[in-house]
């Protein structure tokens, strides 16, 4: 491992031990997203279930059958998408009335996680379902979910220091860091999307074929 890996890492880790509680805070709201969204899928009726199926069934045989796919107009898209959903959660997190707003964010999208997976495992079975939520999920959330819980940290942060000291110069200080790492946040969301059309979106065509 190279000096600038590991001085990366060091200030990565000191990051999270410095705002362990906000994370802690940020990452259980999200968990309870997830569990929100399979518990939606759980209690659905069987004829919105069959709606889903039919979709996802539908869904899953165009992929397959689609050979020349426009990745720069997938690219594009979702690109687009990550980089609105940064600047909505530096947005927000630059106003005190706004954190509500980011963590129901974090909670959507952990109920939008659940809810894909219940829904995978529900239709597909356990072991299919897993495996494609495993191909078409796991690369891109590796880097998204990090990046979209340390903006909403941020935000948090942002909200807890401009409450402890309002003072012009100290709120003008922590929006400039905020707005800076929130920056670096929707680079790695762009990576996401990179890594969701090349690596992701190759894995649901996979799964698609063998299924």
């Amino acid at each position: 491992m190279s000096e600038k890996t590991k001085k990366i890492k060091n200030i990565i880790k000191q990051h999270i031990l410095n705002n362990s509680r906000e994370y802690i805070i940020v990452t259980l709201i999200f968990i309870i997203g997830i569990f929100l969204g399979v518990l939606f899928v759980n209690n659905i009726n069987e004829t919105q279930k069959s709606d889903v199926t039919t979709y996802f069934n539908s869904f899953l045989e165009k992929t397959k059958n689609t050979e020349n796919i426009d990745r720069l107009e997938l690219i594009k898209t979702s690109i687009i998408q990550n980089v609105l959903l940064a600047i909505t959660l530096w947005f927000f997190g630059t106003t005190v009335i706004g954190i509500p707003i980011v963590f129901g964010i974090v909670l959507y999208r952990g109920f939008c996680l659940g809810y894909t997976i219940a829904i995978c495992t529900s239709i597909m079975g356990l072991s299919k379902g897993l495996l494609f939520v495993i191909l078409s999920l796991l690369f891109q959330n590796i880097i998204f979910i990090p990046a979209i819980l340390a903006l909403a940290v941020s935000g948090f942060k942002l909200y807890k220091s401009i409450v402890k000291d309002n003072r012009r110069e100290n709120v003008k200080l922590e929006v400039v860091r905020h707005t800076m790492f929130s920056v670096i946040m929707m680079l790695l969301l762009i990576i996401a999307s990179l890594v969701e059309i090349f690596i992701s979106f190759n894995g649901i065509k996979y799964i698609s074929v063998i299924i």
